[in-house]
Protein backbone atom coordinates (compact mmCIF):
# COMPACT_ATOMS: atom_id res chain seq x y z
CA UNK A 1 0.00 0.00 0.00
CA UNK A 2 3.06 2.30 -0.92
CA UNK A 3 1.09 5.08 -2.70
CA UNK A 4 -2.33 4.06 -1.52
CA UNK A 5 -3.18 6.07 1.58
CA UNK A 6 -5.92 5.04 4.02
CA UNK A 7 -8.43 7.63 2.57
CA UNK A 8 -7.95 7.11 -0.66
CA UNK A 9 -8.86 2.77 0.14
CA UNK A 10 -11.96 4.62 2.48
CA UNK A 11 -12.99 6.71 -0.16
CA UNK A 12 -12.87 3.85 -3.25
CA UNK A 13 -14.59 1.14 -1.05
CA UNK A 14 -17.48 2.74 0.49
CA UNK A 15 -19.74 -0.83 -0.06
CA UNK A 16 -16.96 -2.21 2.35
CA UNK A 17 -16.66 0.20 4.68
CA UNK A 18 -20.90 0.12 5.08
CA UNK A 19 -20.23 -3.72 5.08
CA UNK A 20 -18.15 -3.68 7.87
CA UNK A 21 -15.68 -5.66 6.04
CA UNK A 22 -13.29 -2.29 5.95
CA UNK A 23 -13.60 -0.73 9.07
CA UNK A 24 -11.32 2.01 10.69
CA UNK A 25 -9.72 2.15 14.59
CA UNK A 26 -10.51 5.33 16.14
CA UNK A 27 -7.50 7.85 16.57
CA UNK A 28 -6.46 6.85 19.82
CA UNK A 29 -2.82 5.80 18.99
CA UNK A 30 0.33 7.57 18.93
CA UNK A 31 2.56 7.21 16.12
CA UNK A 32 6.37 5.63 16.68
CA UNK A 33 9.26 3.99 14.58
CA UNK A 34 10.33 5.25 11.62
CA UNK A 35 7.85 3.36 9.33
CA UNK A 36 4.68 5.39 9.41
CA UNK A 37 3.02 3.37 6.25
CA UNK A 38 3.05 -0.56 7.03
CA UNK A 39 0.43 -3.40 6.45
CA UNK A 40 0.21 -6.93 6.55
CA UNK A 41 -1.64 -10.21 7.92
CA UNK A 42 -2.51 -9.70 11.52
CA UNK A 43 -1.64 -11.96 14.67
CA UNK A 44 -3.95 -10.95 17.60
CA UNK A 45 -3.17 -11.26 21.45
CA UNK A 46 -4.78 -10.19 24.59
CA UNK A 47 -2.92 -9.22 27.72
CA UNK A 48 -3.09 -7.02 30.35
CA UNK A 49 0.33 -5.70 31.74
CA UNK A 50 2.08 -8.15 31.33
CA UNK A 51 4.38 -8.50 28.26
CA UNK A 52 6.00 -12.20 27.91
CA UNK A 53 3.73 -13.15 25.68
CA UNK A 54 4.31 -10.27 23.14
CA UNK A 55 8.36 -10.79 23.13
CA UNK A 56 7.72 -14.44 22.85
CA UNK A 57 5.90 -13.38 19.07
CA UNK A 58 8.50 -10.81 18.48
CA UNK A 59 11.04 -13.55 18.71
CA UNK A 60 9.53 -15.46 15.76
CA UNK A 61 10.08 -14.22 12.27
CA UNK A 62 7.01 -11.62 11.38
CA UNK A 63 7.03 -12.28 7.60
CA UNK A 64 5.78 -8.96 7.29
CA UNK A 65 2.88 -9.84 9.71
CA UNK A 66 1.25 -6.90 11.97
CA UNK A 67 1.39 -7.88 16.14
CA UNK A 68 -2.17 -6.47 17.11
CA UNK A 69 -2.01 -6.76 21.05
CA UNK A 70 -4.86 -5.61 23.42
CA UNK A 71 -3.15 -4.32 26.51
CA UNK A 72 -6.57 -4.01 28.12
CA UNK A 73 -5.77 0.44 27.53
CA UNK A 74 -3.31 0.21 30.52
CA UNK A 75 -1.55 3.03 31.13
CA UNK A 76 -0.02 2.02 33.97
CA UNK A 77 2.94 0.64 33.31
CA UNK A 78 4.48 -0.39 29.26
CA UNK A 79 3.98 -3.62 27.76
CA UNK A 80 6.58 -2.72 24.70
CA UNK A 81 10.13 -2.02 24.85
CA UNK A 82 12.64 -1.11 22.83
CA UNK A 83 14.69 -4.92 22.73
CA UNK A 84 11.76 -6.28 21.61
CA UNK A 85 11.04 -3.73 18.80
CA UNK A 86 14.57 -3.87 17.32
CA UNK A 87 13.67 -7.78 17.43
CA UNK A 88 10.58 -7.30 15.87
CA UNK A 89 12.58 -5.05 13.20
CA UNK A 90 15.37 -7.62 12.88
CA UNK A 91 12.67 -10.61 12.86
CA UNK A 92 10.48 -8.86 9.55
CA UNK A 93 7.75 -7.75 11.56
CA UNK A 94 5.74 -5.01 9.46
CA UNK A 95 4.60 -3.88 12.39
CA UNK A 96 3.16 -3.46 15.84
CA UNK A 97 -0.29 -2.27 17.47
CA UNK A 98 -0.43 -1.57 21.49
CA UNK A 99 -3.67 -1.13 23.15
CA UNK A 100 -1.40 0.18 26.09
CA UNK A 101 1.66 1.44 26.40
CA UNK A 102 5.23 1.37 25.22
CA UNK A 103 8.75 2.64 26.75
CA UNK A 104 12.43 3.58 24.97
CA UNK A 105 10.75 5.58 22.42
CA UNK A 106 14.04 7.42 21.84
CA UNK A 107 15.16 3.56 20.55
CA UNK A 108 11.57 2.32 18.64
CA UNK A 109 11.78 5.54 16.78
CA UNK A 110 15.28 4.88 15.78
CA UNK A 111 13.78 1.37 14.68
CA UNK A 112 12.46 0.36 11.01
CA UNK A 113 9.35 -0.70 12.08
CA UNK A 114 6.01 0.50 12.32
CA UNK A 115 4.66 1.08 15.84
CA UNK A 116 1.70 2.59 17.59
CA UNK A 117 0.21 3.01 20.94
CA UNK A 118 -1.73 4.81 23.71
CA UNK A 119 1.09 6.62 24.99
CA UNK A 120 4.91 6.50 26.50
CA UNK A 121 5.45 4.89 30.40
CA UNK A 122 8.82 4.16 31.98
CA UNK A 123 7.26 1.29 34.55
CA UNK A 124 7.84 -1.99 32.75
CA UNK A 125 5.67 -4.44 32.79
CA UNK A 126 4.78 -7.98 34.97
CA UNK A 127 6.65 -11.07 33.71
CA UNK A 128 3.97 -14.15 34.48
CA UNK A 129 3.53 -14.89 31.14
CA UNK A 130 -0.86 -14.59 31.31
CA UNK A 131 -2.73 -13.56 28.32
CA UNK A 132 -4.10 -15.35 25.04
CA UNK A 133 -3.15 -16.27 22.09
CA UNK A 134 -4.73 -15.77 18.23
CA UNK A 135 -7.85 -14.39 19.82
CA UNK A 136 -10.41 -12.35 18.73
CA UNK A 137 -9.96 -8.48 20.51
CA UNK A 138 -11.49 -5.17 21.14
CA UNK A 139 -9.70 -2.16 20.54
CA UNK A 140 -10.26 1.45 19.36
CA UNK A 141 -14.30 0.48 19.27
CA UNK A 142 -13.47 -2.38 16.18
CA UNK A 143 -13.17 -5.74 16.49
CA UNK A 144 -10.00 -7.33 15.45
CA UNK A 145 -9.99 -11.50 14.37
CA UNK A 146 -6.37 -13.74 13.31
CA UNK A 147 -5.58 -13.31 10.27
CA UNK A 148 -7.30 -9.89 9.07
CA UNK A 149 -5.20 -7.19 7.28
CA UNK A 150 -3.60 -4.17 8.89
CA UNK A 151 -3.51 -1.29 7.00
CA UNK A 152 -1.42 2.31 8.85
CA UNK A 153 -0.67 5.67 7.58
CA UNK A 154 -0.42 8.83 9.15
CA UNK A 155 -4.02 9.20 8.27
CA UNK A 156 -5.05 6.66 10.31
CA UNK A 157 -5.48 2.59 10.78
CA UNK A 158 -7.58 0.11 8.77
CA UNK A 159 -8.80 -3.56 9.47
CA UNK A 160 -10.21 -5.74 6.42
CA UNK A 161 -11.11 -8.92 6.56
CA UNK A 162 -9.11 -9.76 3.57
CA UNK A 163 -5.88 -8.70 1.64
CA UNK A 164 -7.22 -5.64 -0.19
CA UNK A 165 -5.94 -5.30 -3.56
CA UNK A 166 -4.97 -1.48 -4.02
Amino acid sequence: MALVTTAEVCDANPQLVLSGELRALQPIFQIYGRRQVFSGPIVTLKVFEDNVLVREFLEEKGNGRVLVVDGGGSLRCAILGGNPVVQAQNNGWAGIIVNGCIRDVDEINGCDIGVRALASHPMKANKKGMGEKHVPINIAGTRICDGEWLYADTDGILISRTELSV
